[in-house]
């Protein structure tokens, strides 16, 4: 997949962090999106923060990542007409905006920034525009939802040929398991 590293980083953020404050079902599992000092444990774990990220930011992110979900299932399902209003939206929200950033020895890149420079804001605006960019970008069939039963994990499909199907190899393989046996089954009868 083109996507340069700092578009990588987004969308897979963006993924991450769906997956870890949004509720639904993980790997055939209820999940229950975390609260509290969870909630802080579970930010930090999707974008590598460090110790210093506080509770209203972590609860702001989990806002992002409700609407950031709206926007993968709608893109997932070929609906671009309401994950576009639903993105435009976010965009405004945290007033997102392109600057050019580098760190030291690197060459200039195109980072996004939010309103303020708060944490939370900053990766909101980042990942609304990742999205944007892959949704623009004719790449809107990359964001995809967990086709195993009783998963609605989200993923990013990187892959060279675009089949991506599970947002893990776990649910790959319980789907493979199932069909084997089934099929198994159906030989034995």
């Amino acid at each position: 997949m083109l996507f340069d590293s700092h578009m990588r980083t987004l969308l897979s953020a963006s993924a991450a962090l769906v997956n870890a404050l949004t509720p639904g079902e993980s790997h055939g599992r209820r999940y229950t999106a975390p609260e509290g000092a969870e909630r802080v444990a579970a930010v930090r774990e999707a974008l590598s923060a460090g110790p210093d990220l506080d509770p209203a930011e972590a609860d702001l992110l989990a806002g992002t990542a409700r609407a950031l979900r709206t926007i993968f299932e709608a893109a997932a399902a070929d609906r671009l007409d309401d994950a576009v209003p639903a993105l435009n939206a976010l965009l405004r929200e945290t007033g997102a905006r392109p600057q050019l950033d580098r760190s030291p020895g690197e060459p200039w890149q195109v980072h996004f920034h939010g309103s303020d420079d708060s944490y939370a804001v900053g990766w909101s605006a980042g990942c609304a525009t990742g999205l944007a960019m892959a949704l623009g970008g004719d790449y809107a069939g990359r964001l995809g939802v967990c086709a195993a039963p009783r998963c609605d994990r989200v993923y990013v499909d990187t892959s060279r040929n675009a089949g991506r199907q599970f947002c893990s190899t776990a649910c790959q393989n319980r789907v493979k398991t199932a069909v084997f046996r089934a099929r198994r089954a159906g030989a034995d009868t």
